[in-house]
């Protein structure tokens, strides 16, 4: 066993993710607790246009082959816990996300290691430990791994994109990009079409969550957007209701936004939300349960009923 780090490279139409970048930015300090080495693993179509900006890492392994598409579960997986059997490092980090939990899972089985997911810190000192978020993130709980290695699933925000960028040495080195018998393909990527607006280029959002309680009652959150300058955006299960196009969604399985101000109405805040808006500059929620998640990352929040805050807001816009 080695004390180095080692990282997956999650990579979507020809760029790196931010999921990459924190999680690099997590390697770097567990590396420094360690002693060893951060490295980054980054296989498939295009992997070798991807390896000069991972500054982060103090190496880099190459595995650039067509074959696999932008990504195949079984193939992505497959190569990289060869990696994690032939390098043997310490941690092995993968972001929580749908790429990164068919990869985590199929490595810690392969290599009979544990897999500790929901992951929002990771201390690599006497022990290996983590501190990880349940029951849609109103639960923390610390966990000691029983070993000397591990594979750590890290959800999106748990440290700053930034600080994977820069700070490593970044030596690239080929590695063999044999592919092996695959029982599935790769077909294609299916994006939702564009929609009347783009809620990623927006300044201002007000989303709407479960809390809303039915599709008659959108047409207030659309006023106080209206009065407000703002576009209408949501959480998944307005989404899968029909309630608003698949484009208005935010979250893992939807968009990351990133406006100037998020007013997050009836949002409860699961981590697959928090995924896509937590790097708005200023987010504003509105949920009656005062223990909801949201006001965890809010930097401002009211614990009431969504349906006195709503008038009472437009009101005072349009008065």
């Amino acid at each position: 066993m080695s004390n180095d780090v080692l990282v997956f490279v999650e990579h979507l139409n020809g760029e790196v993710t931010d999921a990459t970048y924190e999680l690099l930015a997590t390697a770097r300090k567990l590396a420094g607790q360690t002693g060893g080495s951060v490295t980054a693993a980054v296989i498939g179509t295009g992997a070798a246009s991807l390896a000069g900006g991972l500054g982060g890492a103090d190496q880099i392994l190459v595995a650039d082959t067509d074959a696999l598409g932008a990504f195949n579960p079984q193939g992505h997986a497959e190569m990289f816990a060869s990696l994690v059997t032939s390098r043997q490092p310490r941690v092995t980090l993968v972001p929580y996300t749908s790429v990164g939990m068919d990869v985590g899972n199929h490595v810690a089985a392969a290599t009979s290691q544990p897999l500790v997911s929901y992951c929002l810190k990771v201390d690599a000192g006497d022990a290996l430990t983590a501190t990880c978020q349940l029951y849609s993130g109103k639960v923390e709980a610390d966990v000691r791994v029983d070993g000397d290695t591990a594979v750590f699933a890290m959800l999106a925000g748990a440290a700053p994109a930034d600080g994977g960028r820069s700070g490593g040495a970044g030596a690239v080195e080929t590695i063999d990009a044999t592919v092996p018998d695959l029982a599935v393909s790769f077909v294609g990527i299916a994006e939702p079409e564009a929609g009347d607006v783009d809620i990623t280029a927006e300044d201002i959002l007000v989303a709407i969550g479960r809390g809303i309680e039915s599709e008659d009652n959108i047409e207030e959150a659309q006023e106080l957007a209206d009065a407000l300058g703002a576009a209408l955006a949501a959480s998944r299960p307005i989404i899968d209701q029909g309630w608003l196009p698949k484009t208005r969604q935010v979250g893992k399985s939807g968009l990351a936004v990133k406006p100037k101000v998020y007013l997050a109405l009836g949002i409860s805040g699961a981590p697959e939300h928090l995924e896509g808006m937590r790097d708005s500059s200023v987010i504003i929620a509105v949920n009656s349960d005062p223990q909801a998640p949201i006001f965890g990352v809010a930097h401002y929040g009211w614990a009431g009923d969504l349906f006195d805050f709503i008038p009472e807001l437009t009101d005072r816009l349009e008065g």
